[in-house]
């Protein structure tokens, strides 16, 4: 299984971006897909969740800016980023829970990460 992350790129304050996650290989089911970011000098810290059911969860600091959502057929995940900040400056990483047959536990799988640069 792998997950690949793209969408990165440098944006000025108050742009868009819009993040892509696609997992590959032996997939039978996915639960939750995450999106993380580690900015230079910091831990990494949880930006957004998805649930399989639909639910999600943001961090705080990107509540009404971003928004994940995800395309179940395509196994792929997406974070939509508006009115971008330098604090949004990290290196984002996908994440998420994949299971590879009906009666294996589901497994923690990474992207590559993909850098998002805001500055003027």
């Amino acid at each position: 299984v792998q997950l690949q992350a793209s969408g990165g790129g440098l944006v000025q304050p108050g742009g868009s971006l819009r993040l892509s996650c696609a997992a590959s290989g032996n997939i039978f089911s996915i639960n939750s897909m995450y999106w993380f970011r580690q900015a230079p000098g910091k831990q990494r810290e949880l930006v957004a969740m998805s649930a399989s059911g639909g639910a999600t969860n943001y961090v705080e600091s990107v509540k009404d800016r971003f928004t994940i959502s995800r395309d179940n057929a395509k196994n792929t995940v997406y974070l939509a980023m508006n009115s971008l900040k330098p604090d949004d400056t990290a290196v984002y990483y996908c994440y998420a829970e994949i299971r590879s047959s009906a009666s294996a536990a589901f497994r923690g799988y990474w992207g590559q990460g993909t850098q998002v640069t805001v500055s003027s």
